[in-house]
């Protein structure tokens, strides 16, 4: 009898990543209300929300100022999530200004170019569909 190689298949990914809803929590009231719309949005969605804490300055922050900042946007998502009801759709980021920066432009129409070690991708907003239009009866 020959010996026959089990098939190996790569990694399955889906067709379609589910979406992310990035929420920069700064401690305003704006802030929360942001993100309490986005956990309900998310839990409709069955997306993921990052509450991200952007931190600023020009040099990187101190480990400190991280576990400070994540300790800050960690209790805003606590609160959000208890306002809700909404669990297990959220996670938490600290993220330097520029790195934000890129990720709103290119959520404004400016091209962000994501470079891997398996690769290169273009990031682009989707281009909003025109509605389809209903041709009267008997036309």
């Amino acid at each position: 009898m020959s010996d026959v190689e089990p098939l190996r298949l790569g990694h399955l990914r889906p067709r379609r990543q589910p979406p992310a809803l990035l929420v920069d929590v700064d401690g305003s009231p704006t802030a929360h209300r942001s993100l309490v719309w986005a956990l309900r949005e998310a839990a409709r969605r069955e997306a993921t929300v990052i509450a991200a804490c952007v931190t600023d300055g020009a040099a990187e922050p101190s480990p400190a100022v991280v576990a400070s900042a994540r300790a800050r946007v960690e209790a805003q998502l606590l609160r959000a999530i208890a306002e809700t009801g909404v669990h297990g759709r959220a996670r938490t980021a600290v993220l330097e200004r520029p790195v934000f920066d890129a990720l709103s432009g290119a959520a404004r129409g400016g091209d962000l170019v994501l470079v891997t070690g398996s690769g290169k991708t273009l990031l682009r907003p989707a281009v909003p569909r025109t509605p389809a239009r209903r041709l009267a009866r008997g036309a």
